[in-house]
């Protein structure tokens, strides 16, 4: 529509009064509103910055990969410490108790009762002038019957006496 308005008139640059000269100042590109139709007026964007629709998602999607890698190196260092500081933390609570555990049982066995009663129970010692008896109860530990040694046998015979179930 611009067209038909200025067909009979040649325009004529006005002069510059801030001294600059056309090549020096450039204007900014603005997107540019058409007319379409007789709906409205519509922003024309498919030359912004000299750049097509697709061009610019490539290079918004170029941006977003870079800015995504740049973030993922250091967020999953982060995330590595925090969990390798809650298994130091964990560990931690489990050698204190552990701690806690062994100061009992030290002041358990500063007692000299206690630990004269370990050394009973533990390594047999007795008081002196008492006897010391130990029980041992039929059967508990019945050694195995020794093999026969002179036999004459080669080991692979009696090997195969034994499997086959012969008789000796």
């Amino acid at each position: 529509m611009s067209e038909e308005r200025g067909r009979g008139r040649v325009r004529k640059p006005r002069p510059r009064t801030d001294g600059a000269t056309p090549t020096t100042r450039r204007r900014k590109q603005e997107p540019r509103l058409a007319r379409t139709h007789t709906r409205g007026v519509v922003a024309v964007t498919s030359d912004l910055l000299g750049l097509s629709s697709a061009k610019r998602a490539a290079i918004l999607a170029m941006v977003v990969c870079a800015v995504a890698l740049t973030v993922a190196v250091p967020l999953r260092n982060y995330v590595g410490q925090r969990q390798e500081l809650a298994a130091v933390g964990e560990q931690q609570r489990v050698l204190a108790a552990e701690v806690e555990r062994l100061t009992e049982e030290r002041a358990r066995l500063a007692d000299p009762a206690e630990a004269a009663a370990q050394a009973r129970t533990r390594l047999g010692y007795v008081d002196p002038g008492e006897v010391p008896y130990v029980v041992q109860l039929p059967g508990a530990g019945e050694p195995p019957p020794a093999p026969e040694v002179g036999s004459g046998l080669t080991w692979y015979q009696a090997l195969w006496r034994d499997v086959s179930g012969e008789e000796r």
